[in-house]
């Protein structure tokens, strides 16, 4: 059990920071001939309480009385698999065991989920969660019922209500269903379609009943339930839900791999503090078949609550968990890397130990540590043939390396400038973020070394190289080949997408501070990959801004206006450099003159034809017309949008994001530039309030060392 004192957001002394890291360590590497189970730990992050369980895999000693979980019904463990519902046939045949079956797998302890407040109103927890499933046809022909994510008053008492299967997915029956008395709500997953079903392949929101009071289809988020051809897993899919408790509403997403996507399969209101008959509830899953049926199962399963006051009931029982190998990749990285970004981040400008002081390969989790050896050898010696790029913090190659199976595979190397104190901050402040974050728009670090000295991380390598290359050419580089509007219109919609991740569906907010396209890269198919995460820095929860000492770091033309006054970076500052990306994008040019009020040229001209009505003629004149003329507008307009002077005039990630998928109109634009205010910040929750200043207009005085 980790203390609750040394969760994330605590601030501990060096030594004891440092001893407490190594000790996460050490506990993990001992604990890897135990038989993995479960692990929980309880964190403090913004003054808030959370307790974390995992279940990396799952084992048949879980259904042994005393246990963390309550199996009800036709569930069971099999193959380290929760088998919600039967999982194979016996010698009665399919129709006596499979059909008309029902199933349900609980946490044996409830959590208080809402608490009343002194002016007559109701505080509601927050949770979220990530699980696997399988659901898989037992033949190609049939496919049934479904499974469900559940959220209950009761864990059912041991036993599924009767007449639950075939539609009502274990959880009510024709007698109840839709009765307040149930207490419930789930997110289900259905496979076959009712009369009252949107279709056989939906996710939907159920209260108190199984007619779902929200749904969504599937296939047009390319998601088949329980499909035919299962040759290659197809029916494995990893499922987000999460709940927030301030607005009362529940967000599922699902995708293939670990990366979470940055748009909701399902987005739906949902006050659990009237659908639940008291303040506790149970989390599990149920699941059923009927005349067709499936196999429902659950392959891991992780989740975050936030406690409540009074939660104290499922804190003691939850206490004495097994600790397991388990504890290693959900736990341990997180608060081991957590540590680090601690320790060296929030530490700046001081070495607390170096990073030969932790052993970073022991940490279970981590990416694969290369043999410098073979790096030096994949680089020729770091040869400035091999070289991709360069930056204030080192220098990028191209390499070759063995990858699975003995294949070779091309990767990129980023060397930092040194070992010295500045190049190890650098080294753990960019591994410490990267390493946690999943997403199909943001480069993907395979692995890392640190020998003799040198520091290094492992990346995909991206075939099209980096945006700006494309846009503007680099001296000495052949020219490259225009980019089309098709290809330009989806790089600013990866980019918003990534944007939207780090700032919103990420499990702490992350600000980017150096948004630019020569840190955006384009994989084969000319898809936006946003890297370099050096200057990136994840935000407790109750903080919306972050101040570095050392200096304001970023580039010229994309360093928002306001923070050469207030020195903090916040989500609206990396929305303002996103805005002077997309009009590079649509232009084809370079930011230039820039100035600390967060002007430059093109920003200039594109408000001017904004103002005369002729903001088409700032699309890039090389494309030749080749363009879609609502599209480019849309562009121009966000752009101008996103380069408000004015912080809380910006557009958020997920405004912007709507924008780009066309679920929201273009932005409404004034015809001309507002002058620059310097605001007085305000903060009003979780959000910052920007009262009126004295205005500023451009100048010309500017330090070069801000430049990188």
């Amino acid at each position: 059990m980790v203390p609750p004192s040394m969760g994330p957001s605590c601030h501990l002394p060096c030594s004891t920071a440092a001893g407490v890291l190594l000790w996460c360590i050490s506990v993990c590497l001992t604990l890897h001939a135990v038989r993995a189970q479960s692990a929980t730990f309880t964190s403090t992050v913004g003054g808030k309480e959370f307790t974390t369980f995992s279940f990396p895999t799952f084992d048949r000693s879980l259904m042994q009385l005393p246990t963390n979980l309550t199996f009800a019904g036709n569930s069971s463990v099999t193959q380290n698999t929760l088998q919600i519902t039967p999982d194979s046939n016996s010698a009665s045949g399919p129709d006596n065991f499979l059909v008309n079956q029902t199933g349900s797998v609980f946490l044996s302890s409830p959590f208080v989920l809402w608490a009343s407040e002194p002016a007559g109103g109701r505080y509601v927890a927050s949770f979220s969660t990530v699980f696997r499933i399988n659901l898989y046809r037992a033949n190609a022909t049939n496919k049934g019922e479904g499974l469900a994510f559940v959220v209950a008053s009761s864990n059912g008492g041991g036993s599924p209500p009767p007449g639950s299967h075939g539609g009502y997915l274990g959880l009510t029956n024709a007698s109840t269903d839709g009765n307040a008395a149930n207490g419930f709500a789930a997110v289900e997953l259905d496979t076959v379609k009712q009369p009252y079903d949107l279709d056989d392949n939906h996710v939907g929101l159920d209260v108190n009943g199984v007619r779902s009071t929200h749904a969504a289809a599937l296939t047009p988020f390319g998601i088949q339930l329980a499909p035919i051809d299962t040759t290659v897993n197809d029916g494995f899919y990893m499922v987000w839900v999460d709940y927030n408790g301030a607005t009362r509403r529940v967000r599922a997403y699902m995708a293939k791999n670990g990366s979470r996507p940055g748009v909701a399969v399902l987005d739906a209101p949902l006050d659990l503090s009237t659908v639940l008959l008291g303040k506790r509830a149970y989390f599990g899953f149920s699941a059923s078949t009927g005349v067709k049926y499936q196999f429902n199962c659950v392959r891991m399963w992780n989740m975050t609550v936030e406690r409540l006051p009074d939660s104290s009931t499922a804190s003691r029982s939850m206490s004495g968990w097994k600790l397991g190998a388990a504890v290693g990749v959900p736990c341990a990285v997180a608060l081991a890397i957590g540590l680090l970004a601690g320790l060296y981040i929030r530490r700046k400008g001081k070495m607390v130990a170096g990073v030969t002081a932790v052993d970073l390969s022991a940490i279970p989790g981590m990416p694969r540590e290369f043999d410098f050896r073979e790096l030096k050898r994949g680089t020729n010696n770091f040869d400035k043939k091999m070289k991709l790029g360069q930056g204030g913090y080192g220098v990028v190659y191209r390499a070759t390396v063995a990858g699975e199976g003995g294949r070779s595979m091309e990767v990129a190397v980023k060397q930092f400038s040194g070992a010295n104190t500045k190049g190890q901050e650098d080294f753990l402040a960019e591994l410490s973020i990267i390493n946690r974050l999943r997403h199909r728009n943001l480069v993907k670090l395979i692995g890392w070394c640190h020998q003799n000295g040198v520091l290094l991380l492992v990346y995909d390598l991206m075939p099209n190289g980096s945006l700006d290359r494309h846009l503007f050419g680099r001296a000495g580089d052949a020219p490259s080949p225009t980019l089309s509007w098709e290809q330009r219109y989806k790089v600013a919609a990866g980019v918003a997408s990534a944007l939207n991740y780090l700032h919103h569906d990420y499990d702490h907010v992350v600000i980017h501070r150096d948004m630019k396209p020569s840190n955006i890269m384009l994989d084969a198919a000319f898809n936006a990959r946003l890297g370099d995460f050096g200057l990136a820095r994840a935000l407790d929860a109750d903080k919306t801004s972050y101040t570095d000492r050392a200096g304001l770091p970023g580039t010229l033309g994309y360093i928002a206006p306001e923070c050469f006054h207030t020195g903090r970076a916040t989500r609206e500052s990396d929305v303002f450099g996103f805005g002077a990306v997309v009009l590079e994008i649509v232009c084809g040019r370079r930011n230039s003159c820039c100035h600390p009020a967060g002007c430059s040229q093109l920003l200039e001209e594109a408000w001017e034809l904004h103002g005369a009505g002729s903001v088409l003629e700032a699309v890039d004149p090389r494309l030749a017309g080749a363009f879609d003329e609502a599209e480019a507008e849309r562009l121009l307009l966000l752009g101008l949008a996103c380069s408000h002077p004015n912080p809380g005039e910006r557009p958020k990630a997920q405004a912007i994001l709507q924008i780009l998928t066309h679920s929201a109109p273009p932005p409404d634009v004034p015809p001309s530039r507002p002058a620059f205010m310097w605001p007085v910040v305000l903060v009003k929750g979780d959000e910052e309030m920007y009262t009126s200043g004295s205005s500023a207009t451009c100048s010309t005085v500017m330090t070069s060392s801000l430049l990188r």
